[in-house]
């Protein structure tokens, strides 16, 4: 993984070198072993090097091939790349280095963009050609690696974070009212293209745009997650679809241990991160390093989850790794992962990650993760309350929606109010063709879009703030689609998940399934309280807070009158809401040029 970013002209004025460098440096720790740029005519590129792949020089980037007349830089890891290089070998390509970025531009030249169906991985990338000055800018089907991008005076801006594309200057900074009602409804969640800031969008996942030489753009997906099923998928049974399952996860871990650095795994203790670990020893990995991080006991519940990760640490013989967080320090580094955020995340996990990226970095340079199974085996409460509803918008958004439209009109001054944009994005997405049961138009938009801007960003975000490279099997787009073909009833079987805990049962011990799901909020944010409740108090009270003016003072005082006791339907607090988006605001605009 790495850091790109670009500049692109439409004006004949050449790009601005300057602001190419403080964007690539911006984004040094997403790739501290090596940077480039490359400037020709009327584009510029800039690249941030993370060694995974072929660790010569060779593959350093930005990439330009003469003979091809063209060029790319590229964030992520494609891992059929072996395959794909013994394909074009037999087209007559020759390649100079070994990793897959190379493979990607030449995949682009015999095959046009449709060369990405071929690619299984995650990717963000941007691919110029030299004659024509068009530019090709990609990302994965399950957004796993960013891509931001702005529009700027005669030109456009590409990046992997929105802080690089503020660090260059020239962006227009005002906040997007829907993208604030996203904000405020779906727990900081803001679906693509939208970013809170008006200048700044970002592709969508399973996306593919078109930048012409006169600045003339088009974009198109290139994928969509399907959820029809034929008569066999109907009458296969559950213990058919564990077999299947259970196939498609050792396939998606064994791509996922592809890279000339060892692969280590995050080993929380829940099911999804343990059956993970026992894949990747079944595989065949030696000397498997595996990583968990705690927290202290509040209020009589329990901070970590280490007895159960130690289970399986002994289980697989791993190089097991406790690493105990004190209360004390989360909250002092939280101003640290607020800076690492490319957008405002109030999920609490946001400094537990960082902290842990920080620790795990200090070993190892990538690591298996086990974010998405929840959305795509069907984990969360809210599936079985839409199993067979007749108003599954509604139903959706009563359990899952932050504040309805009432509580958002009274809360947002009235320069910034939309529409009730959050409900009218749910229905589109549940009345789009490919899904006819509730429970799979959920689990469709919460694979799509929830899980790409929250637990998806986060763990981005927060492990390239080190260096470190999160591999995450349970979105592999193969596993996704097999996910998708299996009825509803299999995943809500056995209190949720069923499908994928009778494959776990194959693999890993009992003990870490038969439990209840863990879960450890920070109680400072949760019900804010201490040094975050006068951190969130100072930025909403201050000048610049007023003066931007997003909500109204009568809201914000009642909530700042009982800090704990406004607290969403998902148990988040509506305060942490306010105060982190402003805490973000003031944290990244400053910093813009």
């Amino acid at each position: 993984m790495c850091g790109i970013a670009g500049e692109i002209r439409f004006d004949g004025r050449e790009p601005d070198v300057a602001a190419l460098g403080r964007m690539n440096g911006w984004q040094r720790p997403r790739g501290p072993d090596g940077s480039g740029l490359f400037v020709q005519g009327g584009v510029g590129f800039g690249h941030r090097r993370l060694k995974i792949m072929d660790l010569s020089e060779a593959a350093q980037q930005p990439m330009f091939d003469p003979q091809l007349g063209a060029g790319i830089v590229f964030n992520g890891a494609v891992y059929n790349h072996p395959e794909l290089r013994r394909e074009l070998e037999g087209l007559g390509y020759r390649f100079h280095s070994h990793g897959d970025t190379e493979v990607l531009l030449k995949a682009w030249h015999a095959w046009g963009p449709e060369f990405v169906q071929r690619l299984n991985g995650m990717f963000a990338f941007a691919i110029w050609e030299r004659d024509s000055g068009r530019v090709l800018l990609g990302r994965d089907r399950l957004g796993i690696k960013p891509l931001y991008y702005a529009p700027i005076e005669g030109g456009l801006r590409f990046a992997s974070t929105l802080p690089a594309l503020l660090a260059a200057g020239g962006v227009d900074t005002t906040i997007d009212p829907v993208a604030l009602n996203h904000y405020l409804s779906f727990h900081a969640v803001v679906p693509a293209p939208w970013t809170l800031l008006a200048g700044v969008r970002k592709l969508a996942p399973g996306s593919l745009m078109t930048i012409e030489a006169d600045g003339a753009r088009h974009e198109r997906s290139y994928w969509a997650l399907d959820y029809s099923r034929d008569t066999a998928d109907e009458r296969c049974s559950f213990e058919d679809w564990t077999e299947r399952l259970l196939e498609g996860l050792r396939a998606a871990v064994r791509r996922r241990l592809v890279a000339d650095v060892p692969v280590g795994a995050l080993l929380s203790g829940g099911v999804d991160s343990s059956l993970i670990v026992g894949l990747m020893a079944e595989a065949g990995v030696r000397e498997l390093r595996t990583y968990n991080v705690g927290f202290e006991d509040v209020g009589g519940e329990k901070g970590n989850e280490f007895e159960y990760a130690d289970i399986v640490a002994q289980r697989f013989e791993t190089i097991h790794e406790r690493i105990f967080v004190p209360e004390s320090e989360l909250l002092a580094r939280l101003p640290e992962a607020v800076t690492a955020m490319s957008e405002p995340m109030v999920s609490h996990d946001c400094i537990g990650f960082y902290l842990l990226s920080e620790a795990v970095s200090r070993h190892s340079k990538v690591v298996q993760s086990g974010q998405g199974a929840d959305e795509v085996f069907g984990g969360y409460h809210w599936y079985p309350e839409l199993d067979g509803s007749a108003h599954p918008v509604a139903d959706y958004l009563a359990a899952f929606r932050d504040r309805d439209f009432d509580d958002y009109t009274s809360l947002v001054s009235p320069r910034w109010l939309a529409g009730d944009e959050s409900a009218a994005f749910v229905a589109e997405r549940f009345n789009a063709s490919g899904a006819k049961d509730p429970v799979d138009k959920a689990l469709r938009l919460d694979t799509t879009v929830m899980l790409v801007d929250d637990p998806v960003k986060r763990v981005d975000n927060m492990t390239m703030a080190f260096g470190l490279e999160a591999r995450v099997p349970f979105l592999d787009h193969e596993l996704v689609e097999l996910a998708a073909r299996i009825p509803a009833r299999h995943k809500l079987a056995h209190g949720g998940k069923g499908v994928l805990k009778e494959a776990a049962r194959r693999v890993i011990p009992s003990a870490v399934i038969d439990r209840p799901k863990g879960y450890f909020p920070v109680p400072a944010l949760k019900y804010l309280q201490g040094s975050v409740l006068e951190r969130v108090r100072d930025a909403l009270g201050s000048r610049v807070a007023r003066e931007r003016g997003l909500f109204r003072k009568e809201y914000v005082d009642r909530l700042l009158a009982d800090p704990g006791g406004h607290l969403t339907p998902l148990r988040g607090s509506k305060l942490w809401q306010l105060g982190l988006l402003e805490w973000w605001l003031q944290t990244h605009l400053e910093r813009a040029g």
